[in-house]
């Protein structure tokens, strides 16, 4: 039904904290696309979605480098980390966040300034509300893009 093409595209996700982990595979697993959740040690027994699973060590940047060393082009990834996002997009990869939101390169020098400037403000002690609550539409949202995303590349 499906042509070996799809398997050449692999999909990363960066597992610890993605709330979008069954959709993807779900979506992934119909169209015949491989995916590598990535997660650090500690979260092993927690995962709850089928692919292949990759353990990192539980440092903050573990998980990014290893998405960043073995991401390609033309690979998808899914992140909420901007850092990572603003990376992989340098290096040809199409990066999603589990919001449905496609990082693109015209983007990501405002992403990167506005998080830089967020940080700022926590040192010096003034906190924000934090991220909005993952609703229904923001899973919807990534579906919809995430599926779209996979076919196109795909061919079909």
């Amino acid at each position: 039904m499906f042509s070996n093409n799809q398997r050449n595209i692999r999909v990363f996700v960066d597992a610890d904290a993605c709330p979008v982990k069954k959709e993807i595979s779900t979506i992934a697993d119909v169209l015949n696309v491989a995916v590598i959740y990535v997660a650090s040690y500690n979260q092993a027994s927690a995962h709850n979605a089928e692919g292949e699973w990759k353990y990192v060590d539980a440092e903050k940047e573990a998980a990014d480098l290893y998405i960043m060393n073995q991401a390609k082009p033309h690979d998808v990834a899914v992140t909420q980390d901007i850092g990572l996002a603003s990376i992989l997009v340098k290096q040809g990869v199409n990066v999603l966040s589990p919001r449905g939101k496609r990082f693109e390169e015209k983007d990501m020098s405002e992403a990167l300034f506005m998080r830089y400037v967020s940080a700022k403000e926590r040192r010096a002690g003034h906190y924000g509300k934090g991220p909005k609550r993952f609703t229904d539409r923001d899973r919807e949202r990534f579906k919809e893009t995430f599926q779209k995303l996979l076919s196109k590349l795909a061919g079909i």
